[in-house]
């Protein structure tokens, strides 16, 4: 049964800023090396993209700002200032905005950090992945471990509101001993949140094409993670999401949004945006190409990318998709707000992944299990149409 859909209350600005210096051989995100960057052209199509998009957001109030990329912070503190200027006169900033930037270490942009701050962004994301010299190198990143320490330093003392750190395992000729040492250097700094991700060869990356010979075997890698998330636990970094641990009242609320099935407007080269409208629920996808991107966005036309409707049919796994990434899990009644659907639609499946340990209820929420996030992949696949 179909329900009445209303625009979700949850509403997310998601800002896509392409460039970085160097192309990392694991990255497949829409990312561009470039020497110099097209920084006034880029925010004057931002600002157009956004302009056509008003009509479909009209009156929504926006509660999270993402920006991320690419190396965001490659851009100059005073354009980034004036984008968020310019955002918050278009869309009116719920109370408490908060705002993300990426950042990577090792370039000139981390003495940068309190501009940042001072243009209104509360939140930093640091890409450190290592703070060991030889895994970085073996990553292809830029930076080394005295930036990585020195970029933590330089966030701490901008005062940030909060700030995240990115931790990647199972790199090439890591071990236990090696990883847990590199996470403790960046338990050291007490951060308020820790992104910890498992290296991944993803398709049509240098790395896919050819993986480097000592990589981790898949039984060594989830020792890895069990010891690193007992040790992250361990240390007052609870996990609330699948690779996400924060301290008590410092969770991400911009991915919060994405993974309780939140609208969100996507602008800039790639991006991609979820908008709930009377007629159904439409996912957005900008084009990749910086270059295309700017010429659309500062062309006459009327819209930029394109816009599909999600299918009836593929709401309960895209919901699943993300709902279950949360330890907490989600409360029932969001489901049928967000989707438009009823409860019964799913419950089959729920009843099944229960009865295999994979779910459980507790009171009004369905949460994942400890085995539901270790099988994830398995636990989602049962809600595919």
């Amino acid at each position: 049964m179909n329900l009445t859909l209303k625009a979700s209350s949850s509403f997310s600005l998601y800002v896509h800023l392409p460039w970085c210096k160097a192309k990392c051989p694991y990255c497949d995100f829409n990312s561009h090396a470039a020497n110099s960057i097209p920084a006034e052209r880029y925010l004057a199509a931002l600002l157009a993209d956004l302009d056509r998009e008003l009509p479909r957001i009209w009156g929504r109030r926006v509660q999270t700002i993402f920006i991320g990329g690419g190396t965001p912070s490659l851009f100059p503190p005073e354009i980034i200032d004036r984008l968020l200027s310019e955002i918050r006169a278009r869309l009116r900033p719920l109370p408490g905005l908060e705002v993300t930037l990426e950042a990577n270490p090792g370039a000139i942009e981390a003495a940068s950090f309190r501009a940042f701050r001072e243009a209104g962004v509360t939140r930093l994301s640091l890409g450190i992945q290592s703070f060991n010299d030889v895994f970085l190198q073996r990553l292809g990143r830029i930076h080394d471990a005295a930036a990585a320490r020195r970029a933590v330093e330089l966030a701490i003392a901008a005062e940030f509101e909060s700030y995240n750190l990115d931790l990647m395992f199972a790199l090439p000729g890591q071990d236990l001993a090696t990883a847990q040492a590199d996470l403790q250097i960046a338990l050291d700094y007490t951060p308020p949140h820790l992104s910890l991700y498992q290296l991944t060869l993803e398709a049509g990356t240098p790395f896919a094409s050819q993986p480097p010979a000592d990589l981790p075997d898949n039984d060594q890698a989830a020792d890895m993670e069990n010891a690193l998330r007992r040790q992250l636990q361990e240390a007052g970094l609870p996990r609330y999401e699948i690779s996400a641990h924060a301290l008590p009242g410092q969770r991400c609320q911009h991915n919060r949004n994405y993974w309780l099935y939140g609208d969100y407007l996507g602008i800039g080269a790639g991006a991609h945006g979820k908008i709930t409208l009377p007629d159904g629920i439409w996912r957005s996808r900008k084009p990749s190409r910086p270059e295309s991107y700017m010429a659309d966005a500062l062309s006459d036309a009327d819209a930029i990318g394109d816009y599909e409707p999600v299918l009836t049919a593929d709401r309960p796994f895209e919901f699943m998709l993300n709902a279950l990434r949360l330890t907490d899990g989600f409360p029932m009644a969001l489901f049928p707000e967000r989707t438009g659907l009823s409860w019964p639609m799913v419950q089959p499946q729920i009843r099944r992944a229960e009865r295999a340990g994979l779910v459980e209820i507790k009171g009004e929420f369905l949460q994942p299990t400890a085995l539901g996030l270790n099988f994830y992949n398995d636990l989602c696949a049962r809600f595919v149409p």
